[in-house]
């Protein structure tokens, strides 16, 4: 059964909030977020085994996960949700167009938790700011996190900016950004018109240029650290990527991490960067 949750938020905590990233592209993307007792999986792209394996390259054990939290329906993002909600004994929160994408893939005895993607909530000692963006899935949504001191945005999977997201990731200390593309090996690559068109539509994903644009429109002194994530193997590669963050940030490539699709991110402790 759905439930819908109540608003609420958390209280500042002295251990921090950090994060990393168990894999991130077309072939899988989860994330993890910790503070405190706290810890929530962000999107399930990956099967319960292949989810347990990635967690113990953490020294994580997913008896420790306090939820799920899904963006959207694309199976990339969703498709070991049931199967590691039911292994793990987790709730799962998404908001209800997403649910209404993938409630066959649920038994009765799924704990299912309905967000409004314009309203706080917290999980244990995690404040969740949900936020809609624009991609062609039913009813989308990225988010910000924070402990109640810092806070970091975690933005994938959008087809283009809007005024709400600018505002919304303003002042992060942290900030994980798709580059999904170039936009020139995109339109010479080997993607039929119509995938080419999807991918660089307004719903479709960032290319490295438009990430840039965005990441100049939220600088603020609070910003430490940005990621790249998302990348496309066939359309992008890390060094361009890197490139176009780094001149918005002043900084050398060197020191924009990117995160793989084997790989991952190792964990950011967004409360030391902040402080």
């Amino acid at each position: 059964m759905a439930k819908q949750k109540s608003g609420s938020r958390t209280r500042a905590v002295r251990n921090g909030l950090r994060f990393a990233i168990l894999g991130s592209g077309s072939r899988g993307n989860a994330a993890l977020i910790e503070c405190g007792r706290s810890r929530l999986m962000l999107d399930s792209g990956f099967s319960a085994r292949e989810t347990e394996m990635r967690l113990a390259r953490y020294d994580r054990d997913p008896d420790g996960l306090n939820a799920i939290l899904i963006t959207h329906e694309h199976g990339d993002h969703c498709r070991g949700a049931a199967s590691c909600a039911n292994r793990f004994g987790v709730p799962v929160w998404m908001t209800a167009g997403t649910y209404s994408a993938l409630k066959h893939q649920f038994d009765e005895k799924a704990d299912i938790r309905l967000i409004n993607p314009h309203e706080r909530f917290a999980i244990g000692d995690i404040e969740v700011q949900p936020f809609p963006v624009p991609h062609d899935a039913r009813e989308p949504c990225q988010f910000t996190f924070s402990d109640g001191n810092a806070r970091f945005g975690f933005l994938t999977d959008i087809g283009s900016i809007t005024a709400h997201v600018v505002e919304v990731l303003r002042d992060c200390a942290a900030l994980v950004l798709e580059c999904n593309h170039d936009t020139r090996m995109l339109r010479d690559g080997p993607y039929p018109p119509a995938l080419k068109a999807r991918i660089a539509g307004e719903q479709g994903h960032l290319d490295n240029d438009t990430a840039a644009d965005l990441l100049s429109r939220v600088m603020s002194p609070r910003l430490r650290y940005v990621a790249a994530a998302h990348l496309s193997e066939t359309n992008n590669t890390p060094d361009l990527a890197r490139s176009a963050l780094s001149q918005v940030m002043g900084c050398s490539p060197a020191f924009i991490d990117v995160a793989e699709q084997e790989e991952g991110l190792a964990f950011c402790n967004v409360s030391e960067v902040w402080l």
